[in-house]
């Protein structure tokens, strides 16, 4: 199990691991959502994951038309984005991620092209100048991701 939550403690969450994918994304909605150069999140199975306690203080909005983005209402800390064309998984943001089995470890860098002027990409991993490979045609055809 993987648990997680946000700055100020209001939201908590867990989902059933291992994370099996994990990136950091350098879109410049994913750099305005956390304030940062990029974001780093961890996909899990949308079934699995449950927000277990501060529900009523999850707030989403819709950053562009397929992305819904969820953060605390009462501490702005980001916590997920889902894309409707790939319903069965949640990308969790990984800095929130407090506890659980095998790490959040990315692998790749998404949208890399799209990076903060001001940041190098200096660590080796893949880059990919939209979604990752494995995602680009499923959600251009709004059939979702292929499981890996």
């Amino acid at each position: 199990m993987i648990r997680g939550g946000c700055l100020c403690g209001a939201v908590r969450y867990e989902f059933e691991g291992p994370v099996e994918e994990a990136h950091h994304c350098h879109c410049s909605r994913c750099r305005k959502f956390h304030g940062a150069a990029f974001g780093t999140y961890a996909r899990a199975d949308a079934a699995s994951l449950r927000v277990v306690g501060g529900d009523g203080r999850l707030k989403a909005y819709r950053s562009s038309a397929p992305v819904r983005r969820s953060f605390c209402g009462e501490c702005g800390s980001s916590l997920f984005f889902a894309h409707d064309a790939a319903p069965r998984f949640v990308w969790v943001a990984a800095g929130t991620i407090d506890e659980g089995e095998g790490e959040a470890k990315p692998d790749a860098h998404t949208y890399a092209t799209s990076k903060a002027g001001w940041w190098q990409i200096e660590d080796g991993l893949p880059r990919h100048e939209g979604h990752r490979p494995e995602y680009v045609r499923p959600i251009r055809a709004g059939a979702g991701p292929r499981p890996r």
